[in-house]
């Protein structure tokens, strides 16, 4: 069974979404942001925003969400 995004947004705009996302997470974490909630906060916040500009489908939002920071938490733990 295909992903509802996928199906609602296609692949292209996929790729904006988790180039901005990427950006994102770059330009707003600092050395200790898995530690700060406020930090994670806002984290969570600009994935949701960036999220709905793209008109992710509402339904899979938090587990996207969920899962960008895990992804973060990976890449940043591997430094």
């Amino acid at each position: 069974m295909i992903d509802s995004a996928v199906q609602v947004l296609g692949d292209k705009p996929l790729c904006n979404i988790a180039r901005e996302l990427v950006e994102t997470v770059r330009n707003n974490v600092t050395i200790d942001w898995t530690l700060r909630e406020n930090v994670r906060a806002n984290l969570r916040r600009l994935v949701k925003r960036t999220l709905r500009r793209y008109g992710y489908p509402p339904d899979k939002q938090e587990q996207a969400t969920r899962t960008v920071l895990e992804q973060a938490e990976l890449v940043i733990s591997g430094y």
